[in-house]
């Protein structure tokens, strides 16, 4: 105990109590006696520090607070005590240690009005990031021999090829899904057959396309705005402007050709692949021959349907490579922003792909192809 803080409270006769603090009061030492130290009730007449032999903001404090508490003096301090009993006297233990905050009804309008700022800004800057892109496409027009094959023959590979085996797999589980539950509901109609309707015109003409563009902006996306900012972090790409390589014709135009043309036949992929496990569920649960089930949907499902899938991909493919460019360039600062961008990204991607399909619904249902 001699080795760290201890105290002893001698009386003081008709004065009163006397709190005589001894041995080192530091941050590593005054744990062993700070309950004791907040126990002592009644007032004292002083706080003697002329046995602390070392102190230090932590110390002052506590010193500080009991003297305050127990309307008492300090006395026997040393030098720095009394510099460190200066410092520390304006954070008593009343300050106010919480910081200043709106009421409710300020700071949700607030908040509101910072998000719509936002998105205004975001906005602006996609139609920008939008307007270089295509500036850059005609640059690489009327110059066909910048364009860089190569990076997009990878890019290709990375977008489609690369994902098959998880979108196949998800389609074949998507199908299955969609074949068992709509024949429990049809049996109770008598309709199971339908089941061959539900399953080819939901895949071919929404869930096949929609699926895959969301499957694709958690993949592709997200590596598109890590890639970027990590090249913008490490200045590769402020590298290629000084070399006189525009950025968005080396990194940002192959990924977005990549995404618009790998999209309509991952969709067309994916829907097969649907189609193929609703037949096996057709087979197994409903009687269906697997075979029977794949002649019947070309037969019930229009030709519009798969026109409609179709239509949709190329779009859902420029919007999740657009994101994911769009934020990976706008990373800046440190590394933490490339995880928020990249987040941000998919999103942001997922978000326009599922509204623009609600807007593609209406559009096709108002021209006939309902």
């Amino acid at each position: 105990m001699k080795d760290g803080a201890f105290f002893e409270v001698e009386d003081g006769g008709a004065g009163g109590a006397r709190l005589v603090l001894s041995g080192p009061y530091l941050v590593s030492t005054i744990g062993a006696v700070d309950s004791d130290l907040r126990s002592i009730e009644g007032d004292l007449a002083t706080v003697d520090l002329s046995n602390v032999s070392e102190i230090d903001t932590v110390g002052a404090w506590i010193a500080s607070s009991l003297a305050k508490r127990h309307n008492a003096e300090i006395i026997g301090a040393s030098e720095r005590a009394q510099r460190l009993l200066a410092a520390v006297e304006p954070a008593g233990d009343g300050a106010d240690i919480r910081a200043p905050r709106l009421p409710v009804w300020e700071r949700v309008p607030e908040r509101v009005g910072e998000l719509v700022h936002e998105f205004g800004q975001g906005v602006v800057g996609m139609v920008g990031f939008l307007g270089q892109i295509l500036l850059a496409a005609g640059s690489l027009i009327r110059h066909p021999s910048r364009f860089r094959g190569k990076a997009m023959v990878h890019q290709l590979e990375l977008v489609g090829v690369s994902s098959l085996p998880i979108i196949g797999l998800m389609s074949f589980l998507i199908g299955i899904v969609i074949a068992q539950q709509g024949a429990v509901q049809l049996a109770q109609f008598g309709a199971e057959t339908l089941t061959i309707n539900l399953v080819g015109r939901i895949t071919l003409r929404e869930l096949g396309v929609l699926m895959t563009a969301i499957m694709v902006a958690g993949r592709s996306g997200s590596a598109f705005a890590a890639q970027l900012g990590t090249m913008k972090l490490t200045e590769e790409v402020d590298a290629m402007r000084t070399i006189g390589i525009s950025p968005i014709e080396a990194l940002v135009i192959p990924r977005i050709l990549a995404a618009v043309l790998m999209m309509p036949l991952l969709g067309f992929f994916a829907s097969c692949i649907a189609i193929i496990g609703g037949a096996v569920i057709g087979d197994l649960m409903l009687g269906i021959p697997f075979l029977t089930f794949l002649s019947r949907t070309q037969e019930v499902v229009p030709i519009y349907d798969l026109y409609v899938g179709l239509a949709k991909a190329p779009v859902f493919g420029l919007i999740v490579a657009l994101t994911g460019c769009y934020q990976g360039m706008q990373v800046q600062g440190n590394s933490e922003e490339v995880g928020l961008k990249t987040t941000k990204a998919v999103v942001q991607a997922i978000f326009m792909v599922i509204v623009l399909d609600a807007f593609f619904a209406v559009f096709f249902t108002e021209i006939g192809w309902g």
